[in-house]
Parts: C-alpha cells; structure tokens; sequence
C-alpha cells in the first residue's frame, strides 16, 4: 500500500480508498474488540502477512509470523482501539500498547543496489513492535490531538487529520462524505419541493 491509502469495502459491496494517516491506525480496520469482533480478519499467521502486504511498509517484510504472533496482534488492536477512542486510556491497554512497543522492532538496512530492505529474517512480534512504536510516536506527538472517528453515526474508523485546517470530518470523502453530501442534497430537495 501506498501513503494514499487503502481500499475497503462497505458494508453494502462498494469499495473505496480511505487513508488512516497512520501504520497503527492501519492496523484498526482489521476488527477490534466488543461489536467489531464480527470484522475480524485476523484469523491465521497468514492474515497478519496479508495485512503487512497492504500496509504502509516499505518494502513490505517477508515475516515468519506464528499462531501466538496473530494472537498477540489481536490484543494490542484491540488495546489500541480502546485507548484512541477513549478520552482517559485504560492503564491495562496502555500497558499493552507499551509492552509491545519495548520490543525489537522492524530494523531497516541499506540492501542490495542501495535499496531499503528489512534486517535479518523478522518476525510477527518485529512486525507488532513496529505498529506500537508508530502508535506511541502518533499519540505521543504532534498529531496527537488530530486523532478523530469519523463523523458518519455508522463509521468507527479512526484517522489522523493531517489537513492543513484540521477540518477532515469522513473517513473518506469518497464514501461518508459523499454519503452526507447525498443526504444533504435530498433534504434540501425535500424542503424545497
């Protein structure tokens, strides 16, 4: 995947591009706890490979990724999610966020031909190390108070508004802002006729 986001389909089968702004709220779309648990895609070491393959890696890591990596994995999202929806984080998903974060991460190297390349053969807890620290550096930084849901009453997905007046209010304009847009133009029609 690429900084312009990525494709997600809704609910109803059409797809559009909606860019988290971020590696760790890349990570969000993938289930979560409670009601989001029917989301679920992290199921086997492969879906966490499939998952690296569309995030914002790059290059995208060849990963060793094991059961205990998926488990490990569905923690620290669902942690995460708690803690950026949250006004005052829960201690324990804190705890979690950092914990992952204090491990050895994705290590980048000078490769072949001057190419960025992975160090080593990483794994899934490299691979998760990676998202926590890019979590830590989001909800610790300058974008910190840029982190926002968006506006749709049916939309839990979480991005960082990186526009330059901070006014990003959908997911993605393509599909809750043209959702809103379209509401709005048919009640608008509907007081004028």
């Amino acid at each position: 995947m690429t900084s312009v986001g990525m494709v997600l389909r809704s609910h109803t089968g059409v797809e559009y591009r909606f860019d988290p702004g971020a590696l760790c709220l890349e990570l969000l779309v993938t289930g979560g706890p409670g009601p989001y648990q029917r989301y679920e895609v992290l199921h086997a070491p492969d879906d966490l490979v499939a998952w690296a393959e569309r995030a914002r890696l790059t290059p995208t890591p060849r990963l060793r990724v094991t059961a205990e990596h998926v488990a490990a994995a569905r923690r620290f999202r669902d942690a995460l999610f708690r803690v950026v929806h949250a006004s005052t984080p829960d201690q324990a998903d804190l705890e979690v966020v950092n914990a992952a974060a204090r491990r050895p991460a994705l290590a980048p190297v000078i490769g072949p031909g001057g190419a960025k390349a992975w160090a080593g053969e990483p794994d899934g807890e490299q691979l998760l190390a990676t998202v926590a620290r890019d979590a830590v550096e989001l909800l610790t930084g300058a974008f910190a108070h840029r982190v926002r849901t968006c506006s749709a009453a049916d939309c839990q997905l979480v991005y960082v508004d990186t526009s330059r007046p901070g006014s990003r209010r959908w997911c993605s304009m393509e599909h809750c802002g043209n959702r809103h847009k379209v509401r709005a133009a048919r009640a608008r029609q509907a007081e004028g006729g």
